[in-house]
């Protein structure tokens, strides 16, 4: 098969597009023929080794950890998918090395689920691990309908899940993002709000009486801003922010779970969950993909286009 690789950790133009084995497919596995594989600023800085006290790494590494695709083949005592199925799942292993950046890769059913009928191959690439983040931050914080929610980096690709989710639940969102993004916004269901200098100021403008819960998408001072708007200050969740229970809030580290990823597909196909394709590559594009990501101007996903 074709794939991305890298030898070594390293940077964009380390990435190269070679033959490599086909994987193998263990017992509660299938084979799935990539049609679209997502982008996610994790990947490239896994591949720049930022991730290595974390993460188990062996090389030559395949990158991507979300992927959209045709079952091919399925391992020992899988009834849960059969070959022509169509998934996609956020496919993070106990260790990281035979990843979706390929035409072919294996994965655990846990890891998957039926492909939305609504999605093409590259939205479809596009929604497991920024919309299982999204969704499972929204879990830890207990947003209930009627709610008022702040969301940081509302327009991102974290962000603009974290917005529409919200708003499928019955909540208010007040989105913060920069002013050339707060028409898109709006369209998600968020009220924008410009992020910077007194940006809680600003929020409470819109919300006097505070808010109930806030999503960290961003880092930074996040987590200290929304907790001078939240009304109980350990309803906030952040994915950047690592001193985030230590400041009485949530860290939240998405995790591969086919329930939530259903959920997902299920909002999806009902018209509440729309998936903002930035731009597609063609997979031998890989180390465009990861500048485009690392210069952080994206508005929705980045998706590398595999199979036809």
């Amino acid at each position: 098969m074709k794939a991305i690789t890298l030898q070594q950790y390293g940077q964009p133009e380390d990435l190269k597009l070679v033959d490599h084995p086909d994987p193998k497919v263990a017992p509660g596995e299938v084979l799935i023929r990539v049609k679209a594989a997502g982008v996610n600023p994790v990947d490239w800085k896994l591949g720049a080794g930022m991730l290595d006290a974390l993460m188990e790494t062996h090389f030559p590494m395949i990158p991507g950890w979300d992927v959209a695709g045709v079952v091919e083949q399925v391992g020992l005592d899988v009834d849960e998918f059969a070959p022509g199925d169509e998934v996609f799942g956020y496919i993070r292993k106990d260790s990281v090395q035979l990843g979706a950046y390929a035409e072919l890769v294996s994965a655990h059913v846990r890891m998957l689920a039926h492909k939305p009928a609504s999605l093409n191959w590259e939205q479809a690439a596009g929604v497991p691990l920024a919309g299982l983040t999204a969704y499972q931050s929204i879990k830890r914080v207990g947003l209930r309908e009627g709610e008022t929610v702040l969301v940081h980096a509302a327009a991102g690709g974290v962000g603009m899940f974290g917005v529409q989710i919200a708003v499928a639940l019955g909540a208010r969102v007040i989105g913060t993002a920069s002013e050339r993004n707060h028409d898109f916004v709006r369209e998600l269901g968020a009220e924008p709000v410009t992020y910077g200098t007194g940006l809680a100021d600003r929020i409470r403008e819109l919300a006097p009486d505070g808010v109930d819960a806030a999503l960290d998408f961003v880092g930074g001072d996040a987590v200290d801003i929304s907790q001078r708007v939240l009304r109980e200050r350990d309803r906030v969740a952040s994915i950047a922010d690592p001193d985030a229970v230590a400041k009485g809030g949530h860290l939240v580290w998405v995790r591969p779970d086919p329930a939530d990823l259903t959920a997902l597909g299920e909002l999806a196909d009902k018209g509440r969950l729309a998936v903002h394709v930035d731009r597609v590559l063609p997979l031998a594009e890989a180390a465009e993909a990861w500048r485009i990501s690392r210069a952080g101007h994206a508005r929705g996903k980045l998706v590398l286009s595999v199979g036809e």
